[in-house]
């Protein structure tokens, strides 16, 4: 299995040497190995257990989260009771913690037993995107357990490319990128992404996309999310369009009636216009919608804590005033 690649901390003649470590980003990752390997240690009902329990005092202790979290989803269902918005916004944080106990406990998932916490649905749609030869766009979101989607896909014997963004602490970026990896995935850096994706799809590789985060002007596109514009990236509707590589939504869902998660793929039909950026707007638009449905059917399950509309079109008053 391929691990996260450490950085080399080498010089040469000329090159400046690597900043040091601080003080603080070694307590940090202290921290946050102990943390993942005292859970990792512990029999994972009881991690969960436990996670369920950290996950609800950080509900009642940042208030920060709640309020950004409670505003998003009264700007998406406004007809909603503040008490179900409440529940909705917990059953997220809920989540977090399953999420963490479950990422804790990557070292120990195989393909012998993956399917303990996570099953396939509609993989038939992966395979048939697959089949084309052109490489898979993964496109997929902040949903659920998101880190889970391609870490299990790659136990299941389908390695991701990934696209991440690189942490300050570069002692935490290498743990976290460590566990990513257990399963045969690839990391790749965000912002020098462009070369890395297009070789993989010339390979006939897949490659993950988390696209419901809020870009800076210069970087999207506004498409409707829950009836309001929201800045979007347009790099898998130009990649896709510029190399003809299939793509399907996958979305990793909790199924509370079985206990497990369903790695649920969708079919995403390309969208044809005369005007190619139109085109690319459209397509955009459409992956959004898709992500947007999923949304409204497991409110409890998507970022809400994110300020997805921060970024306004020119002349829009900022929605968040806090």
């Amino acid at each position: 299995m391929e691990a996260a690649p450490a950085k080399n901390n080498s010089t040469s003649p000329g090159s400046r040497a690597p900043a040091p470590i601080s003080l603080r980003y070694r307590v940090e990752y202290a921290a946050v190995a102990g943390l993942l390997k005292f859970l990792g240690w512990l029999p994972h009902p009881l991690a969960r257990a436990m996670c369920r329990v950290l996950a609800a005092l950080c509900y009642w202790l940042w208030p920060r989260l709640r309020r950004v979290g409670s505003f998003n989803l009264h700007l998406a269902f406004p007809d909603w009771s503040p008490r179900r918005r409440r529940r909705a916004l917990f059953g997220l944080f809920q989540n977090f913690g399953r999420m963490l106990a479950d990422f804790a406990h990557f070292p120990q998932w195989t393909r012998d037993n993956i399917e303990k916490i996570i099953i396939y649905d509609g993989f038939e749609n992966y395979e048939r995107a697959r089949a084309q030869g052109k490489g898979v766009l993964f496109l997929t979101a902040h949903f659920s357990n998101w880190e889970l989607s391609s870490f299990a896909h790659g136990l299941y014997g389908h390695p991701l490319n990934f696209l991440v963004r690189h942490m300050d602490n570069p002692l935490l970026d290498r743990l976290i990128n460590g566990y990513r990896s257990l399963s045969g995935g690839r990391p790749i850096e965000k912002t020098d992404s462009a070369r890395p994706v297009l070789r993989a799809l010339e390979n006939g590789e897949a490659v993950g996309i988390l696209m419901d985060q809020n870009m800076l002007p210069a970087e999207g596109v506004f498409v409707p999310f829950f009836g309001m514009l929201a800045c979007t990236t347009p790099g898998p509707a130009r990649i896709a369009r510029k190399m003809g590589a299939a793509m399907v939504l996958g979305l990793t869902i909790w199924d509370a009636k079985i206990g497990k998660y369903r790695l649920r793929f969708e079919p995403v039909e390309w969208i044809k216009r005369d005007d190619p950026e139109e085109e690319i707007i459209a397509n955009t638009a459409n992956f959004t919608r898709l992500i947007e449905e999923y949304a409204r059917r497991y409110p409890e399950q998507w970022l809400w804590v994110h300020r997805r509309w921060k970024t306004r079109p020119p002349g829009e008053e900022p929605i968040y005033r806090f």
